[in-house]
């Protein structure tokens, strides 16, 4: 009986480490109010090529679904508005829907929330008192399927759910919304869903710049803020809406309930008025929410708390109404190259220079070739790109040509690698391949097997090859290898000591 209460406890304290270890994620929404825009299959391939792991899409649309088969990439997926009042009316509505939409798809492709429902309180005619029968009649659907515990219901609001949110300790929900919002919250509370919320600073300072600095909406602010009320101080306006939303949530008394923001970004175009729509605010901003999450920054309020937030949006979407600005959110253009540069680890240095991002600034020449510390399958993913949708001629790394020996993923990628870098201008995006490329200046030619420079088909070049370590810091959900073997080695002792 000892002996089983020591296992229980040691594999409990196992998987709190490994909860605590695992950092807010940053994805990205994938919309498509567009009509050139690539195959959901060139789309999966280059949310993979860029190693993003998180995608939001606003349906269940079926080739969406099967382009991220097999991939490792968490979907969540939507109920639109449109489908509230089927879903709501009857339970059978909701199990179609997940027998003929879903199951034939899951678990290959990995889903992980379903939306029901999207900023209900922004659309026109009264359908917010749909969403919540909706969400249990989905949930039900879940519970027959054996999928509630893996798959989490809840649905997307806009910053509009609140009547104040300055200062964020006053921050309190709209009172016309307490009949849709109090059930809403109940749901959550019970099945230990977010509340999620869209966040845009940008439309803040839009509307009213003479209130908000851009700097303090850019994450840039060299001041702060002060909470009145709290003595709180904030160096920027997400986090200030952040804490509106939780102080919003405590004044209900619904302290349990987490927050992820499902849309949040910056518009790189707008009309002639919205000046401060530009490349490189959008750059900035995007490259400091990143790396403002993943560190488990939180928000003064709530120190330390994971914010799990997903970027508007994949590619610009030439159909959507409204300012220019509307149109212009993508961090690519519908022929998948980038609109600006942006890391999505936040670990690396992005250079904010958007017109002349060249790395060969000292006129030395430079190569991309396959990062020693890149995955087998990342570096399969972006070398299947770059021979694919990179339009690279992968001629060279095929059986009996000058390249395909030595025949191993890293040495075919290094070659496909540069072919890509040298023909887009050598700038860091060209290398970047989601985390799997790196820059070197040594030349990694070898035997006849030629690595290009840029403005030259080939280079003659010596038969020096580049050292390619294969040491990895091997992780076990975040956790290095070797802490997680400690760990686990004392635990077994422990369950031996009598």
């Amino acid at each position: 009986m000892a002996s089983g209460f020591r296992l229980v406890f040691a594999l409990s304290q196992l998987l709190l480490l490994f909860d605590l270890s695992q950092g807010s994620i940053v994805g990205i929404c994938y919309g498509r109010n567009a009509d050139d825009l690539p195959t959901p299959d060139k789309a999966a391939q280059l949310v993979q090529l860029h190693n993003i792991k998180y995608v939001r899409i606003y349906d269940s649309n079926i080739q969406v679904l099967k382009a991220f088969a097999n991939t490792g990439v968490e979907l969540m997926i939507g109920v639109p508005n449109s489908d509230l009042l089927p879903f709501s009316q009857f339970q059978t509505n909701a199990d179609t829907w997940l027998k003929n939409s879903i199951m034939p798809y899951y678990p290959a492709t990995k889903i992980t929330y379903i939306t029901v429902g999207a900023e209900v309180t922004e659309t026109t005619g009264n359908v917010s008192a749909l969403v919540v029968p909706a969400m249990r009649n989905v949930l039900t659907a879940l519970k027959k399927a054996g999928l509630s515990k893996k798959i989490k219901v809840s649905s997307t609001h806009s910053l509009g759910v609140l009547s104040r949110s300055f200062p964020p300790s006053a921050g309190a929900f709209s009172s016309s919304y307490a009949s849709f919002l109090k059930p809403m919250l109940e749901f959550l509370a019970e099945n230990q869903s977010p509340f999620m919320i869209d966040i845009y600073p940008y439309y803040a300072y839009r509307d009213s710049p003479s209130n908000v600095t851009l700097d303090y909406a850019l994450f840039q602010a060299s001041s702060e803020v002060i909470d009145p009320n709290t003595g709180l101080l904030y160096t920027n306006m997400f986090d200030a809406q952040i804490d509106a939303i939780y102080y919003a949530l405590m004044a209900l008394n619904f302290r349990t309930i987490n927050i992820m923001v499902t849309e949040t970004g910056w518009p790189s175009k707008g009309s002639p008025k919205e000046t401060a729509a530009t490349p490189d605010n959008a750059q900035t901003y995007n490259t400091n929410l990143i790396r403002h999450v993943i560190n488990n920054t939180g928000t003064p309020a709530k120190p330390g708390q994971k914010v799990d937030s997903y970027l508007f949006s994949l590619f610009n979407e030439n159909r959507k109404p409204g300012l220019e600005s509307e149109r212009n959110w993508g961090l690519f253009y519908p022929d998948q190259t980038s609109v600006y540069n942006l890391d999505f680890t936040g670990k690396n240095a992005v250079d904010m220079n958007t017109d002349a991002n060249v790395t060969s600034s000292n006129g030395t020449t430079t190569w991309c070739i396959a990062s020693s510390k890149a995955s087998e399958a990342d570096l399969q993913n972006a070398l299947d790109w770059a021979c694919g949708s990179g339009n690279v001629d992968c001629t060279p790394i095929q059986p009996s040509q000058p390249c395909f020996e030595p025949d191993n993923t890293v040495s075919h990628a290094s070659y496909a690698f540069n072919v890509y870098y040298q023909q887009n201008g050598a700038t860091d995006i060209a290398c970047s391949f989601g985390g799997s490329g790196i820059k070197v200046d040594k030349n990694p030619s070898y035997d006849s097997c030629i690595y290009m420079t840029a403005g030259s088909n080939k280079t003659i070049a010596s038969s020096n090859t580049t050292a390619i370590s294969s040491t990895s810091s091997a992780t076990v959900k975040g956790v290095p290898a070797w802490i997680f073997t400690c760990f686990l080695m004392t635990f077994i002792s422990f369950l031996f000591i009598s």
